[in-house]
């Protein structure tokens, strides 16, 4: 049996090829340190592993779901550099949670007291820390269903204080805060908010349908 940890995921492999129209779960004995090996070596393809050891392989996107997700991490990134409260992460980033999983969202910031508490090796590992923002982009491939359950099961159940699930396609969008209800935004009228999670940050989603 092929050793994935270390192999290649060249364009042609059949697990590729399998998720070309929907992500692809894969249930293994892979050791977490063993599945770093394999992000690691296969930067450009989307993989992430639930708290179960299940390892979930994503297709590449479409020209516009890169666009839609773009543009959302663009706006993030800029507060970000503006304020210096902390780092955003665009959606390469894979972070090591409590519950055992490895996970990436669309776009990921994280407090710059949090950042301080890791040493310069965490900082070029994989780390174990909870992001306290995330937001995911539904692209073309993705289910909202499956979104919905990473949103409360993976980043809020990890301890992620605020999240916003975006869907261009329906052109709706959620909000998840920890120890509160969901509050769904029925269209793009409106502007999602960071709250006192990331102080003077604002999203009018409008704008992401710009273009």
């Amino acid at each position: 049996m092929t050793d994935l940890a270390t192999e290649t995921l060249p364009l042609e492999n059949p697990l590729l090829m399998l998720a070309h129209d929907a992500p692809v779960r894969i249930r293994t004995r892979m050791t977490k340190a063993r599945f770093h090996r394999l992000l690691l070596r296969n930067s450009e393809v989307k993989m992430e592993r639930d708290k179960h050891g299940v390892i979930i392989i994503y297709p590449p996107m479409t020209l516009k779901s890169a666009e839609n997700e773009g543009n959302a991490f663009g706006y993030l990134w800029y507060w970000s550099t503006s304020s210096k409260l902390g780092k955003a992460y665009s959606p390469s980033a894979p972070f090591d949670l409590p519950d055992g999983s490895t996970h990436k969202a669309d776009g990921a910031w994280i407090s710059k007291q949090k950042l301080d508490r890791l040493t310069p090796e965490e900082q070029e590992s994989i780390a174990l820390i909870v992001p306290d923002f995330v937001m995911e982009v539904r692209s073309k491939t993705d289910s909202i269903l499956q979104l919905k359950k990473k949103m409360t099961e993976v980043w809020i159940a990890n301890g992620v204080q605020l999240a916003w699930l975006i869907d261009p396609y329906s052109q709706k969008a959620w909000v998840y805060r920890a120890g509160a209800p969901v509050e769904e935004v029925p269209d793009f009228s409106g502007t999602l908010s960071g709250g006192d999670v990331l102080p003077g940050f604002s999203l009018i989603l409008s704008d992401l349908l710009q273009g």
